[in-house]
């Protein structure tokens, strides 16, 4: 069993689906988490879901798209637990439409948080990570970014770009301690999935090799892994997590 006792782990998105079932995993396995999220009162209302423990728990409103904002809650973090052991980059939108007629807005804002919004947090948490030389950065991706989806195109190239970020940051801190990796998610029973059509679903379970979409803890799992001591060796790493969706 993975222990994180007396870690500090900071997840962003923390409030639904995989985020909020991440965080109640590192609960139980003894670390403190600070989750982060632009909805504050769904923060507040899973931290009291995992202050049943003996560790500390903490929320901060965030909108990953605002580097400055990003910066000041990392500063945060410290002055509060003294250090960063863990980073689950999760925070995510989507905004779908076929690419000849999707409004800059919809590209714009998807590639702000899925994208540009990790780099914010990553770069912040470094900060804390590398002078201690030790930390964990997982960023949560999707198996669309290899193959791509129809009418996703900006959800598509942002978590195919983090994969690109995941590798050259991987190369950058190596050396001090710090690994950083990526899970891509196949279909996941979050609220997201839940907007698409029974008949999509029926299209997509048809793909499955395993026959079913996964459930959240199953990724929250493979987060814990990678954020894990046992998973020292890997790095620039993508854990693919889809029942076999790739292997057709």
């Amino acid at each position: 069993m993975l222990d994180f006792s007396g870690q500090i782990v900071a997840i962003t998105g923390a409030t639904k689906g995989i985020g909020a079932q991440t965080a109640r995993m590192f609960a139980r396995q003894g670390a403190s988490v600070h989750l982060l999220a632009r909805d504050l009162d769904a923060c507040e209302s899973i931290r009291e879901e995992l202050s049943s423990g003996n560790n500390h728990h903490h929320t901060w409103q965030l909108d990953v798209r605002d580097v400055t904002a990003v910066r000041r809650v990392f500063r945060e973090i410290r002055t509060t637990s003294g250090r960063l052991d863990v980073l689950v980059n999760n925070a995510g939108v989507a905004a779908d439409g076929l690419a000849v007629r999707m409004e800059p807005e919809k590209w714009a804002d998807v590639l702000a948080t899925n994208l540009s919004g990790y780099f914010y947090c990553l770069q912040a948490a470094l900060r804390l990570m590398l002078r201690r030389r030790y930390g964990r950065i997982v960023n949560v991706s999707s198996v669309v970014a290899l193959g791509g989806n129809l009418g996703q195109a900006n959800y598509s190239a942002s978590k195919a770009g983090l994969l690109g970020l995941t590798k050259s940051v991987a190369l950058e801190v190596a050396s001090r301690g710090v690994t950083v990796n990526a899970v891509a998610p196949g279909p996941v029973q979050t609220s997201m999935l839940d907007r698409v059509s029974s008949e999509a679903r029926q299209r997509i379970l048809e793909r499955i090799p395993v026959g079913r979409i996964a459930d959240p803890a199953e990724i929250a799992a493979a987060v814990l892994f990678l954020a894990s001591r046992e998973a020292a060796f890997i790095t620039g790493s993508t854990l693919v997590v889809d029942g076999g969706l790739c292997l057709g």
